[in-house]
């Protein structure tokens, strides 16, 4: 019943003083759409997710007299019997079935002028729902400039609806569509409808009246989309199923196959029909259509000289997005050691309190600040590519390459972006229309070696490697902890779509729209809402993890434990005071015992005996076939907010502080002098080779990333990132085991 109760409404907009207007914004992928949703918003917009809905769609407010209007932005669709979900969510939003969602008083169509007899489809489908419309042609220079000449005030007539030439790069018609906004809404102006042939209004009633039967009250409109697609979007999935359903439907197309019309393909006959009649004698003058970039194209998409300039754009892409915005993140970084300092000075007397703010409180803001630099200027490049028309012929090329793991071209810039970090890479998988394919791409992104791991790898490299085989081996090393992920994630891929249930790859589709200049306020404005949506989705789940694990890190924290390592400095020196404090310790020769060490020595007894230190011990044992001793493995715990982390807390549990980097001699002196203290291996050194590659292995391939994690989860859902977790997990278990062992056998020889 709530089926028939919500059909009804969508065909009989309306709204109430006590609801806000609601607009929906409808077009063709590439028409601009999300360019005049900029320009009627600006700032006022915002990124969301509906109930039980994971496509994203944006939401603004846009000021009709003074008067707030919401308007949403909506996947780009050819058709309303579109099958894929990021397709299918302007469906349900047109037949408001999306809850807090009610269907839009008026939906503004947004044609591409240069293609206006393929993009009136769409309207044309949309009119059935007796929808209040507004017709905006976009592109509308673009038309100019190649002699297509519409008449706009006889188009306007014969559809019965405002149909308004705008410019949105310029501004130019934005006002005058306003006013046609609010014309309608008064007017309820709606656009003609097709005169369908008599079988096809025969089946649709017979449909009606059969659903009626089963209480099934659809309109008109719902109806024909049960009748001609495929797969019916106006029917649940479980009333789908009904046998009567099923019956009733086959029983309907067999009427209009009967009157010689084919259930899939009437539709589209019949509207291309009604729009040929409506178009007769609009476009009144029209030179041979020629879309700009043509000859450039013979570059940009040509098979050997396209992939040569695709390689160079995404070098730059990716050069910058780890290069260009380092000195940001360095200055993020300094801002936090600066406040870490200073509220670590001004609260000596309260330790505790000291510990949760520096290093909880503003280690967890840090976490999730130090992305934003790499955000802000990934999507700066991703809108930037957009806005050109570029990154559509881009992933024309890719698609060549990813075929036959089941991917298409969309995929491979989240990829490649993912290799500075996968947090901004993910984000960027919003571009793929395809949910399956999406997901896919989140879940293999991770694989990519982000910039993240580069300090486990330079510190290994640095302390085992480079000392004993040079800095060309040294090299090769690290080039290949970057290629192994690359290696394994699309084997991944092609093994996700060949297991996932129904997937089947979906033809690679696109239309290459024109070259347009970038508009800055569009890049601006994407970059804004995309850095924006992470700080808000994202950030407070990075923040969250990081403060368990800082308090995993901290507690129990008995006084017991700093008494004892005073205790060992006395018996060591008999002359020292025992209850002197650090400051004021001297061994027997009168030479000043460094308190700082002395400090680093209680900090790394606590961490010794944290929750996450015993949870270290406690499951050393099944990191031991990789050769990792319980300090590696606590290291593996701590940094499972940002991997890099795995640096800072060796320091902390080799006694020489936490503010160590990779390059530092002191730690990498640590590692090579490093002995197991029990077990078979006691007075072993730690830290082999085969244990080295094995820690480069299992960080290369493992989900050791909560801010990666928290993104996976905003962007496809809780399931996807525990799986994310669990496969890629037990995977780097699997090869720094058999990394360990084979490289011990080999060395042995």
């Amino acid at each position: 019943m709530p089926l028939s109760n919500r059909e009804t409404r969508s065909n009989h907009p309306h709204h109430s003083p006590a609801r806000p207007i609601q607009l929906g914004l409808v077009g063709n992928p590439n028409t601009g759409k999300s360019t005049l949703f900029n320009a009627l918003t600006g700032l006022r917009q915002h990124v969301g997710n509906y109930p039980g809905v994971t496509v994203t769609t944006k939401t603004g407010i846009v000021f009709l007299d003074k008067t707030p209007v919401y308007i949403t932005d909506l996947p780009g669709t050819y058709s309303l019997s579109a099958s894929s979900p990021d397709e299918r969510i302007v469906f349900e939003f047109l037949s408001g079935r999306i809850e807090n969602a009610p269907s839009p008083d008026l939906v503004i169509c947004v044609l591409d002028a240069t293609n206006l007899s393929r993009n009136l489809f769409l309207a044309s489908q949309i009119a059935e729902r007796e929808m209040p419309m507004v017709i905006a042609l976009s592109f509308w220079d673009s038309a100019i400039r190649q002699n297509i000449n519409i008449d706009v005030t006889e188009l306007s007539s014969r559809l019965g609806v405002p149909v308004i030439p705008v410019s949105a790069s310029t501004g130019a018609g934005i006002a005058e569509l306003k006013k046609a906004i609010q014309s309608s809404l008064e007017k309820k102006s709606k656009m003609v409808r097709i005169n369908w042939p008599g079988p096809v209004r025969d089946a649709i009633g017979e449909l009606r009246r059969r659903l009626d039967k089963q209480g099934l009250h659809l309109g008109e409109s719902g109806a024909q989309r049960v009748l001609f697609d495929s797969v019916p979007q106006a029917l649940d999935p479980l009333v789908e199923k009904r046998p009567e359903i099923r019956s009733a439907v086959v029983a309907c197309r067999q009427i209009l196959k009967r009157g010689g019309f084919h259930p899939q393909s009437v539709e589209s006959i019949a509207h291309f029909k009604h729009i040929s009649v409506l178009m007769e004698g609009i476009i009144r003058s029209q030179g041979a259509r020629v879309r700009s970039g043509e000859s450039v194209d013979r570059i940009l998409t040509h098979r050997f000289w396209g992939l040569g300039v695709f390689v160079l754009f995404m070098y730059l892409v990716f050069q910058s997005v780890y290069s260009w915005s380092e000195p940001f993140m360095q200055w993020i970084e300094t801002g936090k050691s600066w406040l870490q300092n200073g509220c670590a000075g001004a609260l000596t007397s309260f330790p505790q309190l000291q510990s949760l703010i520096t290093d909880g409180v503003i280690e967890g803001v840090g976490a999730v600040l130090i992305f934003l630099p790499q955000i802000l200027t990934l999507f700066f490049f991703i809108a930037l590519l957009e806005e050109t028309g570029y990154m559509t012929r881009a992933a024309f090329l890719m698609d060549r390459i990813f075929a036959w793991s089941g991917l298409n071209g969309k995929s491979f810039v989240p990829l490649l972006s993912s290799f500075a970090c996968a947090v901004p890479g993910i984000l960027s998988t919003r571009t793929i229309e395809d949910r399956a394919s999406r997901l896919i791409t989140i879940f293999i992104a991770p694989l990519m070696s982000c910039s993240a791991r580069l300090p486990v790898y330079v510190l290994i490299i640095g302390a085992l490697i480079k000392p004993t085989y040079g800095p060309a081996i040294a090299g090769l090393v690290l080039f290949g902890m970057h290629l192994l992920g690359l290696l394994i994630a699309l084997p991944t891929a092609w093994i996700l779509t060949k297991s996932m249930k129904g997937y089947k790859p979906k033809p690679f589709v696109l239309e290459l729209p024109d070259y347009q200049a970038p508009k800055i306020k569009n890049v601006l404005l994407r970059m804004w809402s995309e850095g924006k949506e992470f700080l808000i989705r994202a950030g407070t789940l990075i923040f969250s993890i990081t403060l368990i694990v800082w308090a995993l890190l901290y507690y129990p924290r008995p006084e017991s434990v700093a008494e004892s390592v005073k205790a060992r400095f006395a018996q060591a020196h008999p002359t020292l005071q025992a209850d002197m404090p650090a400051s004021s310790v001297y061994d027997p020769s009168g030479m000043r015992i460094d308190p700082e060490a002395f400090e680093r020595e209680i900090a790394r007894a606590y961490v010794e005996q944290s929750y996450l230190s015993r949870l270290g011990k406690t499951i050393q044992p099944i990191f031991d076939p990789a050769g990792f001793d319980w300090k590696i493995t606590l290291g593996v715990l701590a940094s499972f907010p940002a991997r890099e982390v795995i640096v800072s807390t060796l320091g902390v549990i080799y006694s020489l502080g936490g503010e160590v980097d990779e390059a530092s001699p002191s730690l990498r002196d640590a590692i090579r002098n490093s002995k197991w203290t029990e077990g078979p291996r006691a007075g072993q050194p730690v830290f082999t080779l085969a244990v080295g590659l094995a820690i480069m292995v299992f960080f290369a391939l493992c989900q050791q990333c909560g801010s990666t994690l928290a993104v996976i989860r905003s962007e496809a859902s809780t399931k996807w990132a525990v799986a994310s977790f669990v496969y890629m997990t037990t995977l780097a278990w699997i090869c720094a085991v058999i990394t360990y062992q084979s490289v011990s056998w080999l060395t042995s020889l």
